[in-house]
């Protein structure tokens, strides 16, 4: 049993906030690796083109549920590609570290907070068991 219907988005989400974070890693591990060209995990054009324009519906399941106008797609994955247009050394490697490190950080505080979320909806649940319980 889950938590709520976001709790799969979120668990998607670490899942690629972890993989990422070792694509950064890869990326800085190879900084002196001659010809290495810098990797990336993207996820987000992937839910652009699953959207290709349409609006998204969110799934209800009783009628008395709010109508709204979108949903999450499941079928999104990343994609691993080769960061084009970077100055490369003279090596042919265009790992820049100062950037890698900034990704890092950012990746850590978005996992943190995916972290968090994921803490938060299962209080929720935990708590609404609760008290179900009591009556």
């Amino acid at each position: 049993m889950k938590a709520s219907n976001v709790t799969d988005l979120l668990f998607n989400q670490l899942s690629f906030r972890s993989d990422k974070q070792k694509v950064i890693s890869g990326n800085i591990a190879n900084i002196n690796t001659p010809n290495y060209k810098t990797k990336d995990l993207v996820f987000e054009s992937e839910l652009k083109k699953i959207d290709d324009g349409k609006d998204l519906k969110m799934f209800t399941t009783n009628a008395k549920h709010i109508n709204t106008s979108f949903d999450i797609p499941k079928t999104a994955q990343s994609n691993l590609i080769q960061v084009k247009g970077l100055s490369e050394q003279n090596d042919g490697n265009n790992v820049n570290l100062d950037t890698q490190m900034s990704e890092m950080s950012k990746n850590k505080v978005i996992f943190d907070a995916l972290q968090s979320s994921i803490k938060k909806d299962s209080r929720l649940f935990r708590s609404v068991i609760e008290s179900s319980q009591k009556n």
